[in-house]
């Protein structure tokens, strides 16, 4: 029994931000179930070693490694251009590169594009270059786009993180409305919102997993198993936080409008009680 009609030998996926961390560990369970794969990433170096490690799980044949910076619109169609010449139809598109670097909300100008133009915009022109042909032919396809808890709860701290984010929470959400309401149309999408993950992107020096994080293997084995129910929202826990949690979080952040609260509420000083008292609530 397959995981999802769209994850079955010899069909292709496509996973940015493939040579490390989630998307690389993405990349080798497609591999594993016999898919053939197209990593894109900036990190040459990275993409390279990843690409080799595919290989010899699939063979050299079925693994393609495009350098891409999927800010770059014209690099997105020529990483779709590179993959449709070698394997032809995409059955799986995983929209995964990111960024993380602390921000200001009066912080440098550039830190706020860049976030924003890999972040988001490296999501909408994956989905925008790839998608229209992932509807056009017919099979069984999905569109897995890579978002984050800060992009729900928007905690204080990284602002253009968090904006970034949530507009990919946002984009995933009409792209999936779009998507069901195209007759004939067999692509779905999908939100993947990790918890705490140890991957580059998070280590911040840290050479060891701290205890209560995931590693990036976990955070795809649960994501398989939720894109076999059908979920959209795959919300992740980890070994600190559990999903009842994440949820009360997330309760609690969409009722600072329903309450007319201060927004964050949850780190005002004057309502940091009230919100425990919400968490301990059973």
């Amino acid at each position: 029994m397959t995981i999802h009609p769209a994850l079955i030998a010899a069909n292709t996926a496509v996973i940015t931000g493939g040579a490390s961390g989630i998307g690389f560990a993405a990349a080798r369970a497609f591999a594993g179930l016999g898919m053939r794969v197209a990593i894109a990433d900036s990190d040459e170096e990275g993409l390279k070693a990843a690409g080799q490690v595919l290989a010899t799980l699939v063979g050299e044949h079925n693994v393609l490694a495009v350098a891409t910076d999927v800010s770059h619109r014209e690099e997105v169609a020529a990483l779709q251009e590179k993959v449709l010449a070698k394997f032809g139809r995409v059955h799986v598109l995983m929209n995964n590169a990111g960024m993380q670097q602390g921000s200001g909300i009066f912080g440098p100008a550039e830190t706020w594009e860049r976030t924003l133009a890999v972040n988001l915009g490296g999501i909408v022109n994956g989905t925008q270059i790839f998608g229209p042909g992932m509807v056009a032919h017919g099979a069984p396809a999905l569109i897995v786009n890579t978002g984050s808890k800060q992009g729900i709860t928007t905690p204080p701290g990284n602002p253009a993180y968090n904006v970034s984010k949530a507009g990919v929470k946002v984009f995933t959400e009409a792209l999936a409305h779009e998507l069901r309401n195209t007759e004939g149309c067999k692509v779905s999408a999908h939100l993947l919102i990790p918890g705490f993950v140890f991957t580059p992107l998070t280590a911040r020096g840290r050479v060891e997993k701290p205890e209560g994080a995931w590693t990036p293997e976990q955070t795809v084995d649960f994501m398989l198993e939720r894109l076999k129910a059908g979920d959209f929202y795959i919300l992740c826990p980890d070994d600190e936080t559990t999903r009842a949690l994440d949820e009360k979080r997330m309760a609690w952040a969409m009722g600072d409008i329903i309450e007319n609260r201060p927004p964050l509420s949850r780190w005002h000083k004057d309502y940091g009680e009230a919100f425990k008292a919400f968490v301990a609530k059973t």
